[in-house]
């Protein structure tokens, strides 16, 4: 029987986690589905990718480590990406999953020319998106949080592109049918996003951010946490 996996490619911040839980209960509450409805697989603690035809549909969570690293776990991931695409098997990437896959599929992932993304954004749906099985019938803008250093930037080949902003042009993506890479978090609430602003203070004062700046842009992002239960309902059903 096929089932929706969450495959974990890291963990927050400790304190974070301890507040506030982990990647995995943050994305099981916002696909809307129990705990018993949803396999997780950690990667980098040494749990095996799934074979392809036990997956109903698949999303691969942010993480704290580079894509560009190339870790042991996450070159696995990245060769095994392709064959569930061409299996047709929903898949969707959340900032490090979304910059994995598309260096799976031919793109180019790096650090960004600008730094670091963090906060509250507004996300720009580019026209195409109105017949995208994810994105259709949403709002532009919509606000997202963000927490990146690396960005997509250069979409593989056969990429569609779905979204962007002023700071990050390759927002949203989708590869066929329906798999697809999104550099925002609509996991995180705002909770989450103000201790993510917090862990990371001493490296945006460095950097000469205004951390109180940052803070104040963050607001509920209700359209982005309702692509995940757009997802799911996709899932569910095994296609779109």
């Amino acid at each position: 029987m096929s089932r929706i996996f969450l495959l974990k490619t890291g963990s927050s911040f400790p304190g974070t986690v301890r507040q506030w839980g982990d990647f995995e209960s943050w994305t099981i509450k916002g696909l809307d589905l129990s705990a018993d409805e949803v396999q997780v697989l950690d990667l980098p603690n040494g749990d095996p990718l799934p074979e392809v035809e036990a997956c109903r549909g698949v999303v691969v969570t942010g993480s704290h480590a580079m894509v560009t690293d190339r870790l042991p776990w996450s070159m696995a991931l990245e060769a095994w990406v392709p064959a569930l695409i061409e299996a047709g098997i929903p898949f969707l990437g959340i900032c490090y999953g979304h910059q994995l896959l598309a260096q799976a599929q031919g793109g180019t992932v790096g650090f960004h020319p600008g730094g670091k993304e963090i906060g509250t954004v507004d996300i720009h749906l580019l026209p195409v998106s109105s017949t995208d099985p994810l994105f259709c019938g949403l709002p532009s803008p919509f606000s997202a949080h963000t927490t990146h250093s690396q960005s997509v930037l250069s979409l593989p080949p056969d990429a569609i592109r779905l979204a962007s902003n002023s700071f990050e042009p390759n927002h949203a993506f989708r590869i066929g049918p329906c798999a697809w890479g999104i550099q925002f978090h609509p996991e995180y609430d705002t909770k989450i996003m103000e201790s993510y602003v917090m862990e990371q203070a001493k490296e945006l004062e460095e950097s000469r951010r205004d951390i109180q700046e940052v803070l104040r842009t963050i607001r509920d992002t209700p359209v982005a946490a309702a692509i995940l239960r757009r997802f799911a309902f996709i899932a569910s059903k095994g296609s779109v």
